[in-house]
This record gives C-alpha cells, structure tokens and sequence, in this order.
C-alpha cells in the first residue's frame, strides 16, 4: 500500500500548490497541511508494523481525496492528476479486497493484476504528460486572460480618463457658449441703447435748433406784448385824467371798449407766449445732455423730499387741490450712486403726473349726479410712492390711484410731445426726459396701468457693484 500513501501525499501536495497559488487565505490551507503530517506518518508507521488499520486508513485517506477533489471547486485544476492516478487507486483498493477476502483467487489471478497496475501506471504517466501539457497551454491562455483583462482595465481607466476629460472640455464649451451668448446679448443690448442714444442725440440736436429759433421771436412776442399792455395802461390812464377834467366826445365809450378789447388780447397774447416759452424750455431741457455729477445719494430721502415739494406745490398753484399720500420706503437701502438732481427731476414729473390724474379724477367723480357705487362716492385722491432692496438693483414705485391709462396709449406715453392732458396743461415731454435720465443711469421705467384701478410707474436703477 505505500504506492497508495505516495500518491495520497501526490494529491495532497498539489492541493497546497493549488490553494497558495490560487488562494492562500482559503481555511483548507491548515487541513491540507496536517494532512500531509498525517499521511507522511501513516506511510512509516505502516511500513514498519504492518498493521492492518494502517492500510484500511490510507485507503480511506486515498477515497476521501478523490472525493475532495471532485466535489470542491476550488480543486477543479487538482482533477487532472486524480484522472490520471484514478485507474492505479481502483486497482489497487479491488486487489486488496481480492487479496484479504479471496487469497487463493489472487494467488492465481496475480500476474493479471499486475500486468493491469503496469497499464495503469502506463496510462498515469501518459495522462501525466497530457496533463502537463494541457495545463501549460491552460497557463498560457490563463496569463493571455490576466494580461487581456489588465489591458481592458488600462482601457476602462483610459476610457474614463477621457470621459472625464470630454466632460469637461464639454462644460468648458457650455460655459464659453453662455459667455459669448450673454457677451452678445449684451452686446446688442450696447447696440441698441448706442442707436437710441443716436436718435435721441440727433432728436435733442434738432429740438435745440428749433428751440433756439423759435425762443428769438418767441421773446419778441412776449417783450412787445408786455410793452403793449403797459403802453395800453398809459393809454386809459390818460383818458381818465382827460375824463375827469370833463372833457368828452362822442367816441369815449367806443375807444374805451377797443382798448378793453386790445388790452384782452394782450393779456392772451402774454399768456400763450409763456406758454410757448415754458415749452421752448423744456424741449431745451430734453435736448440737453446729461451732464448731472453722480454721487452716493440716499433714494429714500430723494423720494419723500420731492413727494413733499410736489404736494405742496401744487397746492400752492391750485387751492382748490385735495389729495392724500402715502411712503412705503425700505429701511435696509442702501446709498445708490446717482445724478441727484436729474433722479429728483424724474421723481418730480411722475408724482406731479400722479396728483394730477388722481385730482383731476376727483373732480369728475363729483360732477356726476348718479353715481351709485359707494367706493367712488367716498373716494380719496392718493399717491403712493415705495422703495424695495432687491440686493442688485433698488426698486422706487410711484402708483395713483387715478382712472388709469387706457390700453391703447400706452405705447405712447414715453414718446416725446405726447401727452393726455387738456392744452396749456402739458409739455408733452416731462416722461421722455424721465425715460432718458433713467437709461443714462442704466436703469428701466415700466408702466402698469389698468383702467379705473389707477397707475404704477416702476423705476428700476442698478446698484454699484462691489
């Protein structure tokens, strides 16, 4: 039986190969090896005493290999050996049997048990060879696999290398693509605002021009109507001194109703001439540039200061006036870099437009005999003006509570010499210059009005950026 213990040791030899090649952590590693111990005694034990139980425990050793082998997976490259080695272990385990149970059986028998041991240890050592060539060319195509699956490893991290590189590049492209958008867009936006500065600078040159032409004889008109009227004066002062002496003709009451007349005449005269003249001054006003010095100005006391000066004026103009107002104004705004005077000024037109709509629909409301709805009954002539941060830009809101301004003017509130008050009462160019002076300053007026509900005008200036 040592042939048995030598391939035992064969098997278990190649088993430990197997698992420190393959998986040195495997916790067979520890049985394979007592094993080995185990077996390697039983081998000198039996060859010295020859006890039965020795054979009977390397044969159950031998069984329990091949069983090993052919039910672990992770012995399936040891299979290869037990194939080759399986004849010689049946063999040998049918000779014992043979020998121990039927002796004279064997005793004839013998050399054909041994010509078959002699084929199968022929078999074994060829299956040996078939084996190991088998296993070399397996070697090989396992390497060839290790070193393809390195190269597709080198591939994947390649392939993510530049996947992460493209996706860059591709948000490197988007971002320059938003930056040349946002660079066109505001490069229209300079485009625009240049040729309206253009159209305004050529509409401001020719509203000069005419203004100054029309001021020379306007000033005439204005100078010699005075002088008329004073010389008109003279005139009835004379003749009531001439009058009084008791010196009378016919023709007293006639001349008297003709100097009345021409002294009427006068007096519109001079009145539609300062009309003119405070026209003439505001298309001059409209055509000039801005030319405001900017500075840190506090747009909340801007705005009460002028909504004050408005109310007050007005009412000074007109007794008659009645209107109420409020302030809403932000505590948190800041200082905002403005042309005071010029801002003032868009304040001032806007609030006095406010008051005058609202007023002016207070005056009609109560010329109504039949006016049934209780709100307009009761209804108070109101200005509001607010203020809001909005963190990049400041926000001042001046709304009425006026008749609101109808759908189809809308578009023509901000042109120049466009107004919807009765004549005499308006330039027409008080929301041009307002639109101008804001734009200048990089900010936007909107308007939102709906009619019987009142107006908002909503002046947008830009906050300097730190």
């Amino acid at each position: 039986m040592s042939f048995i213990n030598f391939f035992s040791l064969l098997i278990l030899y190649y088993l430990r190969s197997n698992i420190n090649k393959f998986n040195p952590t495997s916790p067979l590693k520890k049985w394979i090896n007592w094993g080995l111990v185990f077996v390697l005694c039983l081998w000198i034990f039996g060859s010295i005493f020859f006890v039965t139980i020795f054979e009977i425990l390397t044969l159950a050793i031998i069984i329990g290999l091949v069983y090993l082998v052919y039910n672990t997976p992770e012995f399936e490259r040891t299979k290869s050996l037990v194939n080759a080695i399986a004849p010689i272990i049946v063999l040998a385990i049918l000779e014992y049997f043979v020998e121990l149970i039927i002796p004279k059986f064997h005793k004839k028998w013998e050399a054909i048990f041994e010509t078959a041991l002699f084929f199968a240890f022929l078999w074994a050592i060829i299956m040996y060879f078939v084996s190991r060539k088998q296993r070399k060319a397996l070697e090989i195509e396992r390497l060839k696999a290790i070193e393809k699956e390195r190269e597709m490893e080198i591939v994947e991290s390649i392939k993510a290398s530049l996947e992460i590189e493209i996706s860059d590049r591709t948000n490197e492209l988007i971002r320059q693509k938003n930056e040349l958008e946002k660079a066109l867009e505001e490069l229209k936006a300079a485009q625009a605002q240049l040729i309206h500065a253009e159209k305004m600078a050529s509409l401001g040159e020719l509203t000069a021009g005419i203004a100054h032409e029309i001021q020379n004889p306007l000033n005439f008109v204005n100078n010699f109507s005075e002088v008329s009227h004073e010389l008109i004066d003279e005139i009835q002062e004379a003749r009531s001194k001439r009058l009084e002496n008791g010196i009378k003709t016919e023709d007293d009451e006639l001349e008297e109703e003709i100097l009345a007349d021409i002294k009427t005449n006068l007096e519109k005269i001079t009145h539609h001439g300062k009309r003119a003249d405070s026209i003439v001054k505001g298309m001059l006003g409209h055509s000039r540039s801005n030319s405001g010095e900017k500075s840190a100005t506090d747009i909340n006391a801007l705005a009460d200061e002028y909504l004050r000066l408005s109310f007050h004026g007005i009412r000074a103009k007109d007794k008659t006036f009645s209107a109420d107002f409020k302030t809403d104004f932000d505590p948190n705004m800041p200082l905002v870099t403005v042309a005071s005077q010029d801002i003032g000024r868009v304040f001032l037109n806007i609030i006095n437009n406010a008051f005058y709509a609202c007023a002016d629909y207070s005056k009609n409301l109560k010329n109504l005999p039949d006016l049934e709805d209780e709100s307009l009954k009761n209804y108070t002539p109101c200005v509001k003006v607010a203020t809001k941060n909005t963190s990049s830009k400041v926000v001042v809101s001046i709304r009425d509570n006026g008749p609101g301004i109808p759908e189809n003017i809308k578009d023509k509130i901000f042109q120049p010499f466009f107004t919807t008050k009765p004549t005499g009462m308006g330039t027409g160019l008080g929301l041009s210059l307002s639109y101008d002076i804001v734009k200048a300053h990089g900010g936007k007026i909107e308007l939102e009005s709906e009619e019987g509900k009142g107006t908002e005008f909503i002046i947008t200036l830009p906050l300097d950026k730190k």
